[in-house]
């Protein structure tokens, strides 16, 4: 008998899903479900298989699992899965990809409409029954840089030309694609940002990445300028981040993905001026199970007749292979 365990923070019709297209694929398997990793006791001795995004992840969950043999990231990040210190080293990791295009492309155009329309203030000025008005920036005639080239990015370069936007990619191996009118190296991201109206971050968070979005391009960057994060929290160093908005250097930011989530009551960033927070919805989108699960089910066949080697979108490879 195989034991899959689903760890995940998402809505309770979604977590059931999961597991209601998989016991209708595979009725042979024994399904449990938790909503949080302090959750995990009284099934991850015996689990096999990890289903989780990798918010909800913990070191205690894999040190529990002495039978673990595949995690299957139910999204594109993986930080906080293959790091963690207790990952057994025969335990194969897999993500998916190519279907965050339109979700979290979809999601960047509105925060960078929210930002240059004021709609938080909107909505503040409603609660209070207050008439105000102010013009509104446009996205037509300004440059968005991209920080981080791959699949999402060129979804999302393409839509902002249609508003009208000068696009700049930031690649670690740079090439042209399309929707982009100038592509750059990474390491010129300090010597790029004073170009730019918009700075969207889309890298994973890797060694490389982490705080890389900090002071210095944050003094680089124009006064009226703003800041999308819809990679990962770590990608951007957040003190920085609240030092710059509170003292002016840029104009705003919205905030998808945070060092921490969920955010913490107490963490600055809720008071933070200029500062939207929207806690990880830019993936979190109707009908995403059933984008996630040709790759779910593939790579669960692959596992059940013993061809790990054959899944699909392997991050994270046994020592022994």
């Amino acid at each position: 008998m195989t034991n899959i365990l689903i760890l995940s923070e998402v809505q309770e019709a979604m977590k059931a899903r999961y597991k209601a297209m998989l016991l209708e694929r595979f009725p042979q398997l024994t399904i449990n479900v938790v909503g949080h990793h302090n959750d995990v006791g009284p099934f991850i001795a015996d689990t096999d298989v990890l289903l989780c995004f990798s918010p909800p992840m913990a070191d205690h969950v894999v040190a529990a699992a002495p039978k673990l043999k595949w995690i299957q990231a139910l999204g594109t990040g993986v930080d906080n899965i293959v790091d963690l210190p207790s990952l057994g080293k025969d335990v194969v990791v897999t993500n998916i990809r190519g279907i965050h295009g339109a979700p979290v492309s979809e999601a960047t155009i509105a925060y960078m409409l929210s930002l240059a329309r004021g709609m938080p203030q909107s909505a503040l000025a409603q609660t209070r029954s207050a008439w105000e008005r102010w013009p509104a920036k446009l996205l037509d005639g300004k440059t968005v840089g991209i920080y981080g080239v791959g699949l999402i990015a060129e979804y999302l370069a393409p839509i902002c030309k249609a508003f009208g936007m000068t696009t700049i990619g930031f690649s670690g191996t740079p090439r042209p694609a399309p929707g982009f009118d100038r592509m750059v190296a990474r390491a010129d991201l300090v010597a790029t940002a004073p170009e730019l109206d918009f700075l969207v971050a889309l890298a994973p968070l890797t060694p490389e990445t982490r705080h890389v979005i900090g002071e210095k391009v944050f003094a680089a960057m124009k006064p009226s300028a703003y800041l999308v994060n819809v990679a990962r929290g770590g990608v951007v160093d957040e003190k920085a981040l609240i030092a710059a908005l509170e003292s002016g250097k840029i104009a705003g930011a919205a905030l998808d993905v945070f060092s921490e989530e969920p955010l913490p009551a107490a963490s600055p960033l809720w008071q933070t001026k200029n500062l939207t927070v929207f806690p990880h919805l830019g993936g979190y989108s109707e009908g995403y199970e059933d984008r996630a699960m040709p790759t779910i089910e593939g790579n669960m066949r692959k596992f059940l007749g013993g061809d790990l080697k054959s899944m699909i979108n392997i991050v994270r490879k046994p020592t022994s292979w």
